[in-house]
């Protein structure tokens, strides 16, 4: 006898700046948890390396860039839709750290780029798929973002303006989960660039934070901002 009861669809789910880091430690928490993913990052060796080990589709590019951003849109289309988009690829803008009175301006206007636009950018692509589906966005922030850390002003900002974006967009799509997460100070090449190997040495690792989101997700808590 043959069992007819229908199968429950995976969930699916599209991480960015998924090659290393916390995008990659999410996309292999999410793949142990059974979900399909697509992810993308802008080095493709290292993207299909993370694909291989996490059963992922990998599309490589540059979530600035508007046609990968359409690319991306298609597959999560093919897919059926999206029940989860992680918005975790991001820039630290000027490196060294500079006060906000010395911040090159261009510098700042690439980091919106990245932290912000491209971020609304994907949520707008692929918001039909999260309505139909009740899914959710994972927006990731910084304490820099509520904190007036020196040096961090210019990152801090963007990260501000991606957190307020997060509240309107809860408000505007209540059928849609929006959180914008902490996840503290991670063992990240980023944090290395910012404050030194040493330092970022002590930080916790990816792995440790990724678990966090991953259950995050599952319990589906209230929209809004979430530190860990």
């Amino acid at each position: 006898m043959t069992d007819d009861t229908p199968s429950t669809p995976r969930r699916t789910a599209l991480v960015t700046g998924a090659s290393r880091g916390l995008g990659l430690a999410l996309a292999r928490e999410l793949s142990a948890r059974g979900w399909q993913l697509i992810i993308t990052a802008r080095g493709a060796a290292d993207l299909e390396n993370a694909a291989l080990e996490t059963g992922a589709t990998a599309v490589p590019g540059d979530v600035t860039d508007p046609a990968h951003r359409d690319a991306l849109a298609r597959v999560a289309n093919d897919f059926g839709g999206l029940d989860l988009l992680v918005n975790n690829a991001g820039t630290l803008g000027a490196v060294p750290l500079p006060p906000l009175a010395a911040y090159p301006l261009d510098v700042l206007a690439d980091a919106v780029r990245a932290n912000v636009i491209a971020p609304l950018a994907l949520i707008q692509a692929t918001l039909r798929g999260l309505r139909e589906r009740g899914g959710a966005v994972v927006n990731i922030t910084s304490d820099a973002a509520v904190e007036p850390y020196e040096g961090w002003g210019g990152y801090g900002l963007t990260k501000a303006a991606l957190d307020q974006l997060s509240r309107v967009l809860a408000v505007e799509e209540p059928g849609v989960a929006v959180w914008s997460v902490d996840p503290g100070e991670m063992r990240t090449r980023m944090l290395a660039d910012a404050v030194g190997e040493q330092e970022a040495a002590g930080a916790d690792d990816p792995e440790v934070v990724a678990p966090f989101i991953a259950d995050l997700v599952e319990r589906r808590p209230e929209s809004g901002r979430v530190s860990r």
